[in-house]
């Protein structure tokens, strides 16, 4: 008897083993993504969401939660422990093509006056596709007080912009699309195909070199924006088909389309610093680690690193090829991570089962 009780002992125990492995090894899949054959490291980039729409851009708050965007015109909060609130659907967002819920962002001084900037498409009289800037308050995980602070920039199905962030010198920058006119682009007294510099208000910045809110001009569909060490400021553009930009934005200088692109010159218009050839980046969202330009690739299904020196770009590296389909945004969290947005539900893309996802990634990792 005591033989056939060791040997139900071991029977169960072994049971108890094989199912907390199991058990283990199910949550280790629901955490972690896998790595690319380029990672050296041992942290595994973790799954901070998923089963999203199109999330299009993340800001952070001083809790060290995130809000983020989902395109169809959702705003979502996120805090420190994984825990996730729907905050808002904006009823006036228009969802169509690459226009919806985008750019988001915190006011500098956001813990005494609790503002949120968003950018968004809507419709107006029922037909004209355009896009707008607003200020929220955000309290309590819901967001009031909507004001709109810029307004009727051109908006169209593709080339929308949409980017929004504050500068080191506490001016709001906005990136917006030529709306699939190019000619746009060229003059400067419309919104369309520029970056724009403005108060927290909204008005023109005292210095904008054109009296209004344009800061730089020539633009066909700029998405991402991100300031280095020395406050130079950077920026991703869609070429087209191809020739994809990253450009150092100086005031009032004109970056070109649709006259030159690519590596083409001509008197007066600034060329980019590098620009993709014939491959496509699509460049996206953009964030500054060191003197690394990291920026999120559509098309290119990859997040970018290139590395500066002396304002040249003297290397671009590929993370992440292919593993996660299309990234949108990449930000760099107050832990020092980056954070990254795919666009796998946009239309374009070939969405997993968990598609579309927020993904942390040790920033050793990504190097």
């Amino acid at each position: 008897m005591k033989y056939i009780n060791l040997v139900v002992l071991f029977i169960v125990g072994t049971a108890v083993i094989l199912l907390l492995s199991q058990t283990i090894e199910k949550n280790k899949v629901t955490e972690e993504v896998p790595q690319t054959q380029n990672n050296n490291s041992t942290s595994s980039p973790l799954v901070v969401a998923q089963n999203l729409d199109t999330p299009w851009a993340i800001t952070f708050l001083p809790d060290k939660g995130m809000l983020f965007t989902e395109r169809p015109g959702r705003v979502q909060y996120i805090d420190k422990n994984g825990n996730i609130v729907l905050v808002a659907t904006i009823q006036s967002v228009k969802e169509i093509g690459e226009g919806g819920l985008l750019g988001i962002v915190t006011h500098p001084k956001f813990s005494s006056n609790n503002f949120i900037y968003l950018y968004y498409t809507y419709s107006s009289n029922g037909n004209d596709t355009l896009n707008r800037v607003v200020r929220m308050t955000y309290k309590n995980n819901k967001l009031s007080d909507e004001k709109i602070i810029v307004d009727k920039i051109p908006g169209a199905s593709n080339h929308n912009g949409g980017r929004i962030k504050f500068g080191p010198d506490n001016y709001l920058y906005i990136t917006t699309g030529d709306a699939q006119n190019p000619s746009q682009a060229q003059k400067t007294d419309t919104l369309a195909g520029k970056i724009l510099r403005v108060t927290d208000e909204g008005k023109k910045v005292s210095g904008n070199p054109f009296d209004n809110l344009v800061y730089s001009y020539g633009h066909r569909n700029p998405q991402g924006i991100a300031w280095d060490s020395n406050g130079n400021l950077w920026e991703t553009e869609h070429g087209q088909s191809a020739t994809d930009e990253i450009n150092l934005i100086e005031s009032g200088k004109n970056y070109g389309w649709p006259t030159i692109r690519g590596k083409q010159t001509k008197n007066g218009l600034t060329s980019p610093v590098t620009q993709s050839g014939s491959d496509t980046w699509a460049p996206s969202g953009a964030a500054f680690v060191g003197n690394s330009l990291f920026f999120a690739s559509l098309r290119g299904q990859a997040l970018f690193e290139a590395v500066i020196e002396n304002n040249q770009v003297v290397s671009i590296k590929e993370r992440f090829k292919g593993t996660y389909g299309r990234i949108r945004d990449v930000v760099l969290g107050p832990d020092n991570m980056l954070y990254i947005t795919t666009s796998n539900r946009d239309g374009r893309g070939n969405p997993e089962n968990t598609d579309d996802r927020i993904i942390k990634i040790n920033k050793t990792t990504a190097n």
